[in-house]
């Protein structure tokens, strides 16, 4: 499953000095809005967040991928590996992206919520607790929630930690994570999983999981009551 073509295109997102590309899937009912972060070495066209986010998509929620490195630091990054680790820039840039989807006539409407992969956890993390009012829903997959450890006291959006079963290093740093946490706030372990989810239904369970927080979160009652 993929991305709902017939919804998608590319947006260009002004950030500071630079501007990021995004892949924004929109469905013409969509009843909510799910910003990716992907994870350290990957990008918008990761093979798993656009499976998630065919699977938002068929739930009526809106899905932006976006890199949030340009392509000249993603260069840089494949040497170096120093950008990828740094999440006051990651979130930095995450929240312009969450203020100009606030701004945008195709997207204002929608409640946001963040999707983070690995690294990308840790940049929505703090993203999260920077836009508290804007933020109302996080589901980190396999995430190091362990590198936003000074923001994850004023996240108040509520937030799903999913980690592998075999993924043992990363259950210990999303226990320590989840206790840190004042949100409602649950850990969702997939049962013989390893870091990436890629054996047999474990990446469709990170998918059903995170599906349903987002539609629990992200729909307002107004907008219940008129579907």
């Amino acid at each position: 499953m993929d991305m709902d073509r017939d919804s998608e295109h590319v947006v260009h997102v002004p950030a500071g000095p630079v501007t990021l590309e995004g892949n924004l899937s929109l469905p013409s009912d969509a009843r909510g809005l799910v910003l990716f972060a992907h994870g350290s070495g990957s990008s918008r066209h990761s093979p798993r967040n656009r499976y998630v986010a065919g699977r938002l998509n068929e739930a009526n929620l809106a899905a932006f991928l976006i890199d949030l490195l340009t392509a000249e630091e993603e260069r840089i990054d494949q040497v170096t590996a120093e950008l990828r680790f740094n999440i006051g820039l990651l979130a930095d840039r995450l929240v312009g992206v969450t203020d100009w989807l606030g701004a945008s006539p195709e997207t204002s409407g929608l409640r946001l919520g963040y999707f983070g992969a690995s690294t990308g956890a840790g940049a929505a993390l703090v993203a999260a607790a920077e836009r508290p009012d804007q933020a109302a829903a996080v589901v980190s997959r396999g995430g190091r929630p362990d590198l936003a450890a000074h923001a994850l006291p004023r996240v108040r959006a509520p937030t799903l930690l999913v980690v592998g079963g075999a993924d043992k290093q990363v259950i210990a740093l999303n226990r320590s994570a989840l206790a840190a946490l004042h949100c409602e706030k649950e850990l969702a372990i997939v049962p013989g999983a390893t870091h990436l989810f890629e054996e047999p239904g474990a990446l469709d369970e990170v998918a059903g999981l995170a599906s349903r927080w987002f539609l629990r979160h992200l729909i307002s009652d107004r907008s219940a009551s008129t579907s």
